[in-house]
């Protein structure tokens, strides 16, 4: 994607929320595997969006509280590649996390507990924050093109390696393209 004007595509920003919730829920399905899956006879639903399993009181509690932060880690690293562009990583999370309550309203009810806002808002702003600091990295890489122009030098017989329709119609600028920066 060029990073010009953007054109409105609703089609693009619903097929990217729709990514980034399904990747969102894989991973945060995989760390419940690993840190909640252990310790319970049958890991359920329930884990993902009942907000009474998010309790500090139990070690399962915290093993949960951990696999969405974790999530929240993995979900940054998939809007690098989702979304790749910074300014925008805070309106997907934002939207991640407003879609996880309404599934968590359906299947629960509204969160009561103090803790389970904590760790989606804490979620939130880790999953925003650092998808933010990601993109900015990508966003400020150098592009290498003095690699390129280093390695290529001055051959005359570069300059008739052009197609014909360059030479057809001769003026001052393509004069200059053809002296001065055909050879690079």
């Amino acid at each position: 994607m060029f990073y010009g004007a953007m054109v409105w595509d609703p089609w693009l920003i619903v097929s990217q929320i729709v990514c980034l919730q399904c990747l969102y829920y894989l991973a945060l399905g995989l760390s419940m595997a690993l840190l909640v899956g252990t310790r319970v006879p049958r890991l359920t639903l329930l884990y993902f969006f009942d907000f009474a399993t998010l309790t500090p009181r139990t070690p399962t509690g915290w093993c949960a509280i951990a696999s969405f932060l974790l999530a929240a880690v993995a979900g940054a690293g998939f809007m690098l590649y989702v979304i790749e562009r910074a300014k925008k990583c805070l309106d997907f999370a934002a939207t991640l996390y407003i879609i996880h309550l309404f599934i968590c309203i359906v299947y629960g009810g509204w969160p009561a507990s103090v803790t389970w806002w904590v760790v989606n808002i804490a979620g939130l702003a880790i999953m925003a924050l650092l998808g933010e600091y990601l993109c900015i990295r990508r966003e400020l890489k150098e592009i290498p093109i003095s690699r390129l122009r280093a390695s290529k030098q001055f051959n005359p017989t570069n300059v008739f390696l052009f197609p014909l329709h360059t030479f057809l119609h001769v003026d001052s600028t393509q004069i200059y393209w053809l002296v001065y920066l055909a050879p690079y």
